[in-house]
C-alpha cells in the first residue's frame, strides 16, 4: 500500500484526482475513502496546519485587509449622489425605515408573548378545570 502512496505522490495531484475518480466509479465507498484520505493527509493543500484559509490569508493580508476595509465602508452606507439636498434625504428616509423596523420587530414580538400567554391561560383554566383522575378518594364505594 505505502508504494502504491509514493506512486501516486510522485505523479502529483492528477493521479490522485484520477484515482479518486476511478474509485468512485469502481465502488463509491472507495472514492469517499481516498477523498478523505486526501483531504486529512493534506495532500491536497485542504487539511493541514499551513493550508486553506489561513495560508491564504497570510500571502494576501494587506489586500484582504485593504478588501475588507472597503466593504465595511460601503455597508455602512451609500456613496454620496453629489447632491447634499438629496443625501441627507436619503439618508433621513432610510433611518426612518430603520425605525419603523424596530418598532415593527418589537410589536411582533409583544403579539407573540401576547399569543403566548393567552394558550398558557387557557391551557391552565382547562387543567384546573378538569377532575383529578387517579386520586383515592375518587367515586362512591361499594359495599356488600
Amino acid at each position: 500500500m505505502n508504494g502504491l502512496v509514493a506512486t501516486l505522490d510522485d505523479y502529483g495531484k492528477p493521479a490522485w484526482i484520477g484515482a479518486m475518480v476511478v474509485g468512485f466509479i469502481v465502488f463509491w465507498p472507495v472514492g469517499l475513502a481516498i477523498l478523505a484520505y486526501l483531504y486529512w493527509s493534506g495532500r491536497m493543500g485542504c487539511g493541514g496546519r499551513m493550508s486553506g484559509f489561513g495560508r491564504w490569508r497570510r500571502g494576501n493580508g494587506d489586500r484582504w485587509d485593504r478588501t475588507v476595509e472597503r466593504w465595511g465602508q460601503e455597508l455602512r452606507g451609500f456613496p454620496s449622489s453629489g447632491n447634499a439636498a438629496f443625501d441627507e434625504y436619503r439618508e433621513e428616509t432610510i433611518r426612518r425605515l430603520q425605525d419603523e423596523q424596530r418598532e415593527f420587530q418589537e410589536f411582533l414580538e409583544r403579539l407573540r408573548k401576547a399569543k403566548d400567554k393567552a394558550e398558557f391561560d387557557q391551557f391552565m383554566s382547562e387543567r384546573r378545570a378538569r377532575p383529578a383522575s387517579g386520586s383515592a378518594g375518587e367515586g362512591p364505594v361499594a359495599t356488600a
